[in-house]
């Protein structure tokens, strides 16, 4: 995410002893009622589409915000194959997730939908994000806050995003039918992970989900560390009923289970013992996973179903899932590799940080791979079990039925998609305010990547291959033998 703050202000706090007042955030959740405490779907809500788009955008400030900006109008310019004009890929979208800088864009889709985001370049990209932000990296007053916790409360960008973009919506107004699941991603400091404003956290927090305001969920994912205070929430715990899912009890103790989904269920328990922990601080959700892949992650592993967090007719129907990390990160910069000495000062900072968040980075998206590789197995074997009353009744008919014709396409759009621009790109700044003429760079960058993605490519041509007579198996692009190979993971 964005760095509004010098990386001076970083290393002087990080070489000093803190012992002043803290600077505080008050809770930014109310509690929840029983009747909103209940459990909901994670599903889209959706069920016919043959075809499921999820996007994961990455952390790097407005430069994130609008790269992936610039991959959903592509998306919506794209026609989806077979569909003589009447769909575009946009409307295929059924997974949103964000992470800091692209957190702004996620919500605002979420918010917006398909037809009403493309005015996100006036209403964000161009915009003064700073605006309310301490941004000095000299004036005493801003360094003593810097050792205090952060030098930003949540009264600057919070209170920007409620006031200029999202004008007070509220999490529940992203849950309208056929819209796509959001998730917004920060990092809980004290359980050391990934939070993500989903229902079941909230459930947890015995706190109510959809009257968050989406400007502060926005905020928290974006709060990076000594230039942010860390957002706070209440952990409302005993004052309501929770029945943990069955999954929780399995992930904390099963030695199988993968560790992001440990993380997560101890989280959960934290939650609910006062004893423990009364309130969440979350900072940055690029320091846990600045891909943002964790949401379907989690909610793959929690599922106690073959076919979760699908329900069984979007299984049945389903042909064709991609899933596009939009990547913003940016190659190393400055010339200290060329030299015996340095990295000093901001440079040394800034190096050790973007190798901590490579190395997550690195980690979340080879353990999503995995995933992704293992669901579209079950998904198959789950689909071949069906008898065909079953699928009759879940797809509506069984002409046609192929149970093996399901293919998954898994890959990153990136700034090496437009080699030509790279290095333009690269020298576009992690700040929350950029001039126009940068922020279009970005975007036409972002159009152009996907464009170019060979992964998004392979899945245009294979769902061609479906809705084409004679063709319903191709495999065009795919790895593994000929004929046999139906996982398409990122070719880079």
């Amino acid at each position: 995410m964005s760095r509004p703050l010098s990386s001076a202000i970083l290393v002087l706090a990080a070489g000093l002893l803190s012992g002043c007042a803290s600077v505080l955030n008050e809770p930014i959740n109310l509690p929840a009622i029983e009747a909103a405490n209940a459990a909901e779907p994670v599903a889209p809500n959706s069920e016919d589409n043959a075809t499921l788009i999820g996007l994961s955008f990455s952390g790097g400030g407005t430069r994130a915000a609008a790269f992936s900006f610039g991959v959903l109008k592509e998306m919506a310019a794209t026609p989806l194959p077979g569909e003589t004009g009447k769909r575009s890929m946009i409307e295929a979208i059924g997974f949103v997730s964000g992470v800091s800088g692209g957190s702004v864009t996620a919500a605002y889709f979420g918010l917006k939908g398909p037809q009403g985001f493309q005015d996100y370049r006036e209403s964000f990209l161009i915009q003064n994000a700073e605006e309310y932000l301490r941004t000095s990296m000299v004036r005493p007053s801003n360094l003593l806050r810097a050792l205090s916790g952060g030098v930003n409360d949540r009264t600057g960008f919070a209170r920007w995003l409620d006031e200029k973009v999202f004008h007070n919506a509220r999490f529940g107004q992203m849950r309208r039918p056929g819209a796509p699941v959001i998730w917004i991603n920060a990092t809980d400091l004290y359980s050391r992970a990934p939070f993500i404003f989903e229902t079941e956290t909230f459930r947890a927090l015995c706190s109510d989900l959809n009257q968050l305001p989406l400007s502060e969920a926005v905020a928290a994912s974006a709060a990076v560390p000594v230039a942010f205070a860390p957002i706070v929430l209440e952990a409302y715990g005993p004052r309501c009923t929770y029945n943990p899912p069955g999954w929780l009890e399995t992930a904390r103790h099963n030695m199988q289970a993968a560790q992001s989904l440990k993380n997560y269920a101890r989280a959960l328990e934290n939650y609910r013992d006062p004893a423990k922990l009364k309130y969440v601080k979350l900072l940055d959700g690029g320091l846990s996973d600045n891909f943002g892949v964790t949401g379907l992650t989690l909610a793959r592993a929690a599922s106690q179903t073959a076919y979760g967090p699908l329900t069984p007719r979007q299984a049945v129907r389903m042909k064709r899932m991609v899933y596009l990390v939009v990547n913003a990160g940016r190659e190393q910069i400055g010339d200290w590799g060329r030299r015996l000495e340095g990295p000093s000062g901001g440079e040394f900072l800034s190096a050790v940080t973007d190798a901590m968040i490579e190395s997550t980075v690195a980690e979340s998206y080879d353990a999503f791979r995995m995933t992704m590789r293992d669901w579209q197995q079950q998904l198959i074997e789950y689909r071949c079990k069906l008898s065909f009353s079953e699928v009759k009744r879940l797809r509506g008919s069984t002409a046609g039925w192929d149970c093996r014709d399901l293919k998954f396409f898994i890959g990153q759009v990136a700034f090496d998609n437009v080699p030509d621009k790279q290095a333009a790109l690269n020298q576009v700044p992690t700040t929350l305010q950029l001039p126009a003429a940068q922020v279009d760079l970005v975007i036409e960058a972002g159009r152009e990547a996907l464009r170019a993605n060979p992964t998004f490519n392979g899945a245009l041509r294979s769902i061609e291959g479906v809705r084409t007579a004679g063709k319903s198996r191709m495999t065009v692009g795919e790895t593994g033998p000929a004929g046999g190979g139906d996982f398409k993971p990122d070719p880079r």
